[in-house]
């Protein structure tokens, strides 16, 4: 059995991008596609295995900026090739649903809105018509921008990201084109999918007293774009996220044929969360210690845990920082231990470093005390008032309500 190395690997994914690079040059966008998605295979799986961080930041830049072109070309030219594979989606960092903790009725109607016209067309004749607008809102921090980029991942669609400042101009008339700009282009590289993000920042209700002509152009514009992707057949969704649903105006709040509440994750989801932003951290935590700390998280928001588990990551570090002791495993290996474990020496990180040892200095695993000290501290970034405001919402206006 031949083994390959991750540096053959990488190397077989940077000849494939050099020959689809002269494919696209030269108009053979089909061959072209086809081989930036092997460099994508070969890419993903160097990336994921391998340890040197600098590395893998380094080159998921560069092919990502590939794996931009490919999709564009795959929305432009109606390709459908085979998809990437969980572990060179993982190795790019593209983020896929099963990353997203919980949000069943989420996840479920943006697979109905993107997945299944792509991969079923044939399900969608005479009346049937997949959704063309979803909004998602709720509370911040909820995961609703990371669930369109998981579900552009997952259908291989050109994704388009906007917000105010990519669309408000200074200049009289500019930014409604930049609106008509966006649609067509979504159009061209369609199947494609438009997020706007913040979009109460945008088309909050019309006829309030700070309202301006410039303003009223832009959700003029927007409303009639909208209106255009719902009647067409083009694979274009429109996703849009809002922390404040009231502020959103009531014409742009009827575009949207799902309107979808994101909540703060339960302990299921909490758990997951947990899981995935530990990662592969070397860590001694057992499946007790993750169901303690969803517990211990209640009311908290998927980014308020992201926060915790970065704080809590960094105690290694910090124990590291603060050693006076260090042992030497078998392996050669430094490890800082406390004074009365067999084996320890009395030296700092300092002198280690100023031995040349910087590099066999090994930071201990996270354990759960780690997580315990950095919630004792952490509180909780959404509010009961907060929350009742969007369950009044979603009662009045929403899909679940």
């Amino acid at each position: 059995m031949t083994t390959v190395t991750t540096g053959q690997l990488l190397e077989l994914a940077e000849k494939n991008v050099e020959l689809a690079v002269v494919e696209d040059m030269a108009g053979q966008f089909e061959e072209a596609y086809e081989l930036y998605m092997k460099a994508f295979e070969y890419a993903g799986i160097y990336l994921f295995n391998e340890n040197n961080p600098f590395l893998k930041r380094q080159n998921r830049q560069l092919f990502m900026d590939h794996y931009t072109r490919a999709t564009k070309i795959r929305g432009r030219h109606h390709l459908h090739g085979p998809p990437l594979s969980n572990e060179a989606k993982s190795g790019l960092g593209l983020t896929k649903l099963s990353d997203v903790a919980g949000l069943e009725a989420c996840k479920e109607a943006l697979v109905e809105a993107a997945k299944l016209p792509i991969e079923n067309p044939q399900f969608f004749t005479g009346k049937r018509q997949p959704w063309k607008a979803i909004l998602l809102y709720g509370p911040p921090g909820t995961g609703k921008t990371y669930l369109a980029n998981a579900i552009a991942t997952e259908t291989g669609s050109t994704f388009f990201s906007v917000s105010a400042s990519d669309i408000v101009s200074k200049w009289m008339g500019e930014s409604e084109k930049q609106v008509s700009i966006l649609f067509q282009q979504a159009r061209d590289a369609a199947p494609s999918i438009i997020f706007i993000d913040e979009i109460d920042s945008l088309c909050g209700s019309r006829g309030e007293n700070n309202e301006n002509e410039a303003s009223r152009r832009i959700k003029t514009e927007l409303l009639v774009r909208m209106q255009g992707v719902c009647n067409d057949e083009t694979n274009v969704l429109v996703l849009a996220a809002t922390n404040t649903p009231y502020a959103l105006d009531q014409a742009m709040r009827r575009r949207f044929d799902k309107r979808i509440y994101v909540p703060l994750p339960d302990l299921k989801a909490r758990e997951h969360i947990f899981k995935v932003h530990i990662g592969d951290t070397p860590h001694n935590l057992t499946e007790t210690d993750f169901e303690h700390l969803a517990r211990r998280t209640q009311g908290f928001s998927g980014s308020d845990i992201f926060y915790c588990v970065k704080d809590a990551l960094y105690q290694p570090v910090r124990a590291t920082l603060n050693a006076q002791f260090f042992r030497k495993t078998s392996k050669g290996m430094w490890v800082p231990c406390k004074r009365t474990r067999q084996g320890a020496t009395e030296i700092t990180l300092q002198e280690l470093n100023a031995q040349g040892l910087a590099l066999k200095i090994q930071l201990p695993p996270n354990t759960r005390a780690d997580f315990d000290k950095m919630l004792a501290r952490q509180k909780p970034t959404v509010s009961e008032a907060d929350l009742e405001v969007h369950k009044r919402f979603n009662k009045e206006f929403g899909n679940e309500g």
